[in-house]
């Protein structure tokens, strides 16, 4: 049997590599990261992490050790550097920052890998948390190799600074020599600014933390989390009178929009006296608030309700079976609901967002539907996580932004106001439709705004949409607003 690894209270010896690694990956990260932008740098600097992490690892372990990572890490870490990806093809930037945000989460459950005994929500925040608690590591690590008597410190230094000298000395007199020569190097070396010169030690020390901290875990990772179920309530009407009671109410719930369905619209509004769009707003996000907690109570049900006996088992499958099922009718109801209200009044970022988060809700449940066949959740949350970076992914991939201004140009050509204002606030994503969908002048007054604030890209910073979005051309706008 292998023995469990040391506590983090125990001090875990720092690994040659790992200082290295992470200083490479800094370096790599400082280099190439635009801070500011989504950029094909993004996707560079998350491989130089992967690399760093893996190479690392594998340097700090015995030979013929296993190591931490499986086919399901290697699945984690796809995802990660797919969401990373979206910064080469992408311009918006709040979609972006989510597939950073998700991609901090994936690349946490890609290092720790099976379930720790610690929460769900430290395995999704596994990396930034290490990355702090490695800070005295990595320190105690560097004291240890400046105070080595061999002199390789000191060796390590005089080599980097005679390197940088003769850098200093040839590169100036290099690019005063040959005109080509000075164009590529001032493209790949920006202005020495002092603002780039805090910039690239910020990124450094953000990148170069990240992978110490992957490797800390690794070095010393938390307790596994046993497969054994949780402890259990051992009486069950506790569970079965309230899920029996929601299975009801839902039931009931269920069979009155069925009757709006098969032509009953007409009469609730009357007697409602509200328009279609008011109906479906009034009731959209009561129904995500109701499938939002309705997925708590089956979560909850699913680790403690009991499960001991055979006829806990049947109970158990067939309230949470009815309540998932009858959840996903209402999750259709609320998508309707807010179809209906976007083709009144337009469509938006945040309409499209919950969209995809009602979506991604039907997807739980039905993961949920399929727990039940053999009861056992455990594998639920992780299921979940990687299911929602997945629709993030796809949605990215949709081009959120161009969806929603092609959905509001056809309500214009339907005769319906368009907001032009909303859609001048988009990135360049939607260069392609406006200018070969919108009329003049309004076309150029809509490029002239989304494009108005463009700066040139470095190279670390390329963008297809970017990149596609200066090579329109548009008129002079004269009657822009």
């Amino acid at each position: 049997m292998r023995p469990l690894p040391p506590p983090k209270s125990v001090v875990v010896p720092l690994p040659p590599a790992v200082l290295p690694a992470a200083a490479l990956a800094g370096v790599a990260a400082a280099l190439v990261l635009p801070v500011d932008r989504p950029g094909v740098g993004w996707l560079l600097a998350g491989s130089a992490v992967t690399a760093a992490v893996v190479v690392a690892d594998r340097r700090s372990r015995k030979a013929g050790e296993p190591g931490p990572f499986t086919w399901l890490s290697a699945g984690w870490a796809f995802l990660t550097l797919a969401l990373l990806a979206m910064g080469a093809v992408r311009a918006s930037g709040w979609l972006f920052v989510l597939c950073v945000l998700a991609a901090v989460v994936t690349g946490s459950l890609a290092v720790v890998g099976k379930r720790t005994v610690n929460t769900v929500l430290y395995d999704m925040l596994a990396l930034p948390v290490e990355a702090f608690r490695a800070i005295p590591w990595a320190g105690r690590g560097v004291g240890r190799f400046t105070a080595r008597r061999d002199g390789v410190a000191r060796r390590i230094a005089l080599s980097v600074l005679a390197a940088a000298a003769l850098v200093a000395v040839f590169v100036p007199l290099l690019t005063s020599a040959d005109a080509a020569f000075a164009a590529v190097v001032n493209a790949m070396i920006p202005d020495l600014s002092f603002a780039t010169l805090v910039r690239w030690c910020s990124v450094f020390a953000v990148f170069a933390l990240f992978v110490a901290g992957a490797c800390y875990f690794l070095a010393a990772p938390a307790r596994r989390a046993s497969d054994e179920s949780p402890h259990r309530t051992a009486y069950g009407l506790e569970w079965t009178v309230p899920l029996t009671v929601l299975v009801l109410l839902f039931s009931v719930f269920v069979g009155v929009r069925l009757v709006v369905l098969f032509g009953g619209t007409g009469y609730v509004l009357r007697t409602s006296g509200l328009t279609s769009a008011e109906y479906a707003r009034g009731g959209f996000w009561q129904l995500c608030a109701v499938t939002v907690l309705t997925l708590a109570i089956v979560a909850a049900a699913l680790r403690w309700a009991p499960n001991a006996t055979r006829a806990d088992r049947l109970r158990q499958r067939v309230l949470l079976g009815a309540l998932s099922a009858l959840s996903l009718v209402l999750v259709g109801s609320a998508l309707s609901r807010m179809w209906t209200y976007q083709q009144a009044y337009g469509f938006t970022v945040l309409r499209l967002l919950v969209e995809v988060c009602e979506l991604w809700f039907g997807t739980v449940f039905v993961l949920v539907a399929a727990s039940l066949a053999r009861l056992r959740s455990s594998w639920l949350p992780r299921a979940a996580i990687g299911t929602a970076a997945a629709a993030l992914l796809v949605l990215a991939v949709l081009d959120p932004e161009r969806l929603i201004a092609d959905a509001n140009l056809d309500r214009a050509a339907a005769g319906k106001p368009l907001d032009d204002r909303y859609l001048a606030g988009f990135s360049a994503d939607v260069v392609p439709v406006v200018s070969a969908r919108l009329p003049e002048p309004l076309r150029t007054c809509v490029l002239r705004q989304v494009l108005g604030n463009d700066t040139p890209d470095g190279w670390p910073a390329w963008n297809l949409s970017r990149s596609a979005a200066r090579d329109v051309t548009f008129g002079s706008g004269v009657g822009c607003r």
